[in-house]
């Protein structure tokens, strides 16, 4: 019941703009997006900013997310902006069913939100869309965020440890990940990490 309820209030936080829909790309996620390449998976995609801003480059973008809404206003996003970008409404725990391979997977504030159980699920999910030397691009709350509103906070080890089998991390970087102001959660940026991963 936990599970239907937790998905349920996601849905239901497009109502409006829910705290990590920024209206672009996270900082963190654009200074490295000149590593992005081929095909990109924008897994997450909410409206779309990753996946639009791997099309603003040139490369063929793909986005995924659960969230209908977030998925309709991603496609009114690109056609504004006049980019080429595939929106799927989709479950990041199956990226598998797209019988699809990407050289690219990025990631905002997906990562943290899984249980233990279903983090292994989402690794092995992504692996099975990610081509073999492909690498995956990660933004999650980190552990030296304070207090206790929001996703869970995720430590290095855990992010090491979830991605030890067929995986080579590259890097984890101290950074921050931008939300917008909302009632319920401190102003400003907050603690995170920006990971990168090569599938082996």
């Amino acid at each position: 019941m936990a599970d239907i309820e937790s998905a349920q209030r996601f849905l239901d936080s497009y109502a409006a703009t829910p705290p990590w829909d920024i209206g672009r790309p996270q900082p963190a996620l654009q200074a490295v997006s000149d590593q992005f390449t081929g095909r990109v998976l924008d897994v997450g995609c909410g409206t779309g900013e990753h996946a639009l801003l791997a099309a603003s480059l040139g490369l063929d973008a793909t986005g995924i997310d659960a969230a209908p809404t977030a998925i309709e206003r991603a496609k009114k996003k690109a056609g504004e902006r006049d980019l080429s970008a595939r929106f799927i409404v989709g479950n990041a725990l199956e990226l598998g069913s797209l019988d699809e391979q990407f050289d690219t997977i990025v990631d905002s504030g997906l990562f943290h939100v899984f249980s233990d159980d279903e983090r292994a699920r989402y690794v092995a999910s992504l692996a099975a869309a990610l081509a073999p030397g492909g690498r995956y691009f990660m933004l999650c709350f980190s552990d030296s965020q304070p207090g206790d509103w929001g996703p869970r906070r995720v430590t290095e080890t855990e992010i090491r440890g979830s991605f030890a089998d067929g995986w080579r991390v590259d890097d984890i970087t101290a950074t921050q990940l931008e939300i917008n102001e909302d009632p319920e959660v401190p102003a400003g940026p907050v603690d995170a990490w920006r990971v990168a991963a090569t599938r082996l």
